[in-house]
Formats: C-alpha cells, structure tokens, sequence
C-alpha cells in the first residue's frame, strides 16, 4: 500500500490545476483564432463561440484570484485582475462590434499561458 505525504498530494493538486488553467487557456487562444480568422465584420457563429467562452474563463480566474484561499502574491493576482479586466472589455468590445481586435487577446493570453508553471 502506498503512502503519500500531505504536501505530495497538495503538490501534486496544484500541478494538475495549472495544467487544467493552461489547457482552458490554450482552448480560448484556439477559438480566438478561428474567430478572428472567420470574422468579417459580423459576429458569426465562431466569434460568439469564442467570446463567451473566452468571457467565461476570464471571470472565473477573476473569482479565483479574489479568492483569500488563492495562494499568489498578493500583486502579481492584482496585475492578473487588471489583464483579465482588460480582455474582459476587449471581448465586450468585440461582442459590441467596436472592435476586433483578437489578436491583442490572444497575445496577452498566450503570455499568461506561457507563465502558467
């Protein structure tokens, strides 16, 4: 029978959290490029794929960086409140078609991912 220690298993939990933020992530670029490659003016069935997804993703790692269990520091989960704020109205933007600029989301969100360890 196999014994594990308690920060083992924490170690272990918090290694396939940041390998599920990373995958949600790489899904949201994915759909973003579809999107932005698709989009000609109008909001086709791609982009409303891909801002509410993306829409999703973003609010929830907002909740979860509030969150007083959250164990970042303190100014990096402030900075990554402002980005997700950020694409947050960028989304909307798009949503609202004032905007469409898919790849600014893409490439802020491609850094995150990257930084994900």
């Amino acid at each position: 029978m196999y014994q594990f220690s308690y920060a083992e298993i924490m170690e272990e939990g918090s290694v396939v959290s940041r390998d599920r933020e990373r995958q949600v992530l790489e899904r949201s670029i994915a759909l973003l490029k579809v999107a932005a490659e698709t989009s000609d003016g109008r909001l086709g069935k791609d982009a409303i794929e891909a801002i509410y997804f993306t829409r999703r993703v973003w609010i929830r790692f907002i909740e979860d960086l509030g969150s007083s269990e959250n164990q970042l520091d303190e100014e990096l989960r402030a900075n990554l409140i402002s980005i997700a704020i950020w694409i947050l109205k960028e989304i909307e933007k798009i949503r609202r078609r004032e905007s469409d600029n898919f790849q600014g989301i893409i490439d802020i969100t491609t850094i995150i991912k990257d930084g994900i360890k």
